[in-house]
């Protein structure tokens, strides 16, 4: 028998590889698919079915890919939904794996039609429970992302599913979600690398709750929802348009960049302070582990993009990209910006200074306009800078235009990775007068501008 989890970088999705003999599956598979292949002829076996756990809302699934290269039979759940590829599985359904038997356990709550697959041992006893989206480490599947008016009706449905059909499995079931920690499918995913029943049972707090109104009012919250999710959700029902450039796009020439660039979007996933010091014009700053997070914010779909990435990143950026619905790859820029310069094509620079700077300023010129784009809870737990406009990084492409553009303003998000983001959408828009704060709140030093912190009982 063979078992293994497959992380994706970025989305902090899980995917699981499950075989025994020579029969295997996959469970919420990702849209580069060759991982899975790879493990089937690793182990000799073929991959027979592939099962979704819900409709995924944050990344492209591979189950159409899989089931092209494989011949392999399509699951999905959600049986209301216009599926164009495989069939719904139903509750109580089996399937054989070698020795190993697999059964469907509808678990609603975090979309209508959402499925558990519960795994027995080859001993014929219950071993691991798939639970998608319905349970976390720490945390359980969010339900507002069908409007807030069906949103305490789904958490009434997530409690039974968990209260009454996952945990009565048992405290020794493993549980293999379809996310962990950094995932915006929940709001506070445990960085619990492994977890069972039983722990979730004692350490998870949506579950440590005394009814099921109270769950109720736990889970019913609104959080926040990038935007191309909705892009997601169609693509995993009616399917994703091919993929373009990969696995690994065209290079692209200075010149021909700089000639086809004002049709498309330049993405630059270089360190902040390579591309503050130089870039093509008009680029998006966007460093390569930050992708998954804000692409869909701040990148357009249905354009042409090109890469601009440290040398032998491009296949993984593009990758990257991929998983979450960005298919116009047009190319990369061959040789990086060494090559542009070289090319004698213009560049831009993004003025940038330490939070040690910036506090020195404050304290010796007083008053500074300071735009500060780390979220709520960041703010809350970290401290908030006085006087300063909050809007968190994900928030700047629809509430911009609050930036005042003939004022110096200073960007600050605790790194400066968020910052020059912001910073490189700004420019794009047409500010001129950004300054990139580099560094986080353990170097604030400001005398006339302390940090303000929020007594325990404002929290």
């Amino acid at each position: 028998m063979f078992f293994t989890r497959i992380e994706s970088k970025g989305l902090a999705h899980y995917s699981y590889f499950v075989a025994d003999k020579t029969d295997a599956i996959v469970i919420d598979p990702r849209r580069d698919i060759d991982v899975y292949l790879t493990l089937a002829l690793q182990n000799g076996c073929t991959i027979r079915h592939v099962f979704e756990t819900h409709r995924h809302e944050d990344f492209v699934v591979g189950t159409p890919e899989l089931g092209a290269r494989t011949g392999a039979t399509l699951w999905h759940a959600d049986p209301e939904l216009p599926y164009t590829y495989g069939a719904p599985a139903e509750d109580g359904q089996t399937w054989k794996v070698g020795r190993l038997r697999l059964s469907a356990l509808r678990t609603p709550g975090h979309t209508p039609g959402s499925l558990s697959y519960v795994l027995d041992d080859p001993s014929g006893e219950p071993w691991i429970a798939f639970t998608g989206d319905t349970l976390f480490a720490g945390d359980v599947g969010r339900v507002d992302l069908m409007g807030m008016d069906r949103a305490p009706g789904l958490a009434a449905e997530l409690y039974d599913s968990i209260f009454a059909k996952l945990l009565p499995l048992g405290d020794g079931i493993v549980v293999c979600p379809a996310h962990g920690a950094g995932s915006v499918c929940g709001e506070t995913i445990a960085e619990r690398t492994w977890t069972t029943l039983g722990i979730e049972r004692l350490r998870n707090p949506k579950l440590r709750v005394a009814s099921r109104e109270a769950f109720i009012a736990s889970a019913a919250v609104e959080l926040e929802r990038p935007p191309y999710f909705r892009r997601m959700e169609s693509y995993n029902v009616l399917g994703a348009p091919p993929l373009a450039g990969l696995p690994l796009p065209r290079a692209v020439s200075p010149k021909h960049l700089h000639a086809e660039r004002a049709g498309g979007v330049v993405i630059d996933t270089r360190s902040e302070t390579c591309y503050g010091a130089a870039h093509v014009p008009e680029s998006v700053s966007l460093w390569e582990e930050g992708l998954s997070a804000f692409a869909g914010w701040y990148v357009p779909y249905d354009t042409p993009l090109y890469v601009v990435c440290d040398p032998g990143h491009e296949q993984e950026v593009c990758t990257l990209l991929s998983r979450i619905g960005y298919t116009d790859i047009r190319g990369y820029l061959a040789g990086g910006m060494l090559a542009w310069h070289m090319a004698g094509l213009p560049s831009m620079a993004t003025a940038m200074t330490t939070v040690q700077g910036l506090c020195r300023e404050l304290d010796t010129q007083g008053d500074q306009y300071i735009l500060d784009v780390r979220t709520e809870g960041e703010r809350k737990a970290q401290g908030a800078i006085p006087s300063a406009l909050e809007i968190p990084a994900s928030f700047i492409p629809k509430r911009y235009r609050e930036v005042p553009q003939d004022t110096k303003t200073y960007v600050f998000c605790g790194s400066g990775l968020r910052s020059m983001m912001v910073a490189s959408f700004l420019a794009s828009k047409g500010w001129e007068s950004i300054h990139v704060v580099l560094g986080g709140i353990a170097g604030w030093s400001s005398t006339t501008c302390p940090l303000e912190h929020q007594s325990s009982s404002e929290q």
